[in-house]
């Protein structure tokens, strides 16, 4: 999988007017009237809301990098739209004006939850109906995605075991470097080594989301449940089971699997990837000393002794 590293970061970065803004959307959406916001907080990409529902993002010149393409993001969506039970921004054009490389699409109503208090049933169920979204999300036509050549990663259970592997070792250098507090009755090396050998041979590769995590998951302000899921730029190949490792807590993760097999169930070596996903986000807790590193180190425990 490329690397998150940035490849023109000195590049200029200009905030487009708003005259520039509605240039561009009204070849799309001609009858569009103001530019209501802008947001930055996606990182690579920057954000204008127009007329409230409609988002026009850019690609952001200095955060460019490899595994983050806008075009990508645009052919997903498109793929997406031929399932009506997926909640996702619907494209209403995708192109380049200049140097300007752009999409258009409607915006998802309501807030992402690392914006929201969401706990109890609201967000037990909006975890369950993010879990059923990703199934119907890589149970979607894969071919086309092959197809395109806009879609890196990893095809071969070969490939996906030395994507583990690395990230492993990535956690185990930064565990040594930051002299992290590692209570664990495992060494960071010895959990790598259980959990590698216990990744199941698998040959099951979908398109992924990347972080369909609080940061893109969506809700309606006032009932906590779930709207849709924004941002597929950094899509790519690998095991679906990757795209269930975002949400830290177990309680969380279990209603995203819960959602997840609710319409059709998953086979054992589904179950034993998403283990070793599981040991692999809380080992990355701990490395970055989160806020739920203690939960975490506990759950890594609970994980290992049933591999």
């Amino acid at each position: 999988m490329p690397k998150h590293i940035y490849l023109q970061p000195d590049a200029p970065d200009p905030i487009h007017s708003n005259e520039v803004v509605l240039t561009i959307v009204r070849k799309h959406v001609p009858d569009v009237k103001s530019v209501t916001s802008i947001d930055e907080s996606g990182g690579e990409a920057r954000t204008y809301t127009v007329d409230s529902d409609i988002i026009l993002k850019v690609q952001r010149p200095q955060q460019l990098r490899p595994l983050t393409s806008l075009e990508k993001e645009a052919f997903f969506l498109k793929q997406l739209s031929l399932d009506e039970q997926i909640s996702v921004p619907k494209v209403l054009g995708y192109g380049r004006e200049g140097t300007i490389e752009y999409t258009v699409m409607t915006r998802v109503p309501g807030v992402a939850i690392v914006n929201t208090t969401l706990d109890g049933d609201a967000r037990k169920a909006t975890l369950f109906k993010l879990g059923q979204t990703l199934r119907h999300i890589h149970s979607v036509p894969q071919e086309p995605f092959r197809e395109s050549g806009l879609f890196p990663g990893e095809t071969s259970f070969a490939e996906v075991k030395a994507g583990f592997q690395e990230s492993f070792e990535e956690l185990i250098e930064r565990i040594t470097n930051k002299r992290v507090e590692w209570a664990l009755p495992y060494t960071p090396e010895q959990v790598a080594e259980k959990s590698l050998a216990a990744l199941p041979q698998s040959e099951d590769h979908v398109a992924l989301h990347s972080n369909p995590g609080p940061t893109h998951t969506f809700v309606d302000k006032s009932t906590g449940l779930f709207t849709g899921l924004i941002d597929f730029g950094d899509a790519y190949f690998s095991h679906p089971a990757l795209d269930l490792w975002r949400w830290n807590l177990p309680d969380d993760r279990q209603a995203v699997l819960a959602g997840y097999t609710a319409e059709k169930a998953v086979d054992d070596a589904f179950l034993g990837t998403w283990e070793v996903v599981m040991i692999l986000s809380d080992m990355m807790a701990i490395a970055y000393q989160t806020e739920f590193s203690l939960e975490s180190a506990a759950d890594l425990k609970s994980l290992l002794e049933h591999l």
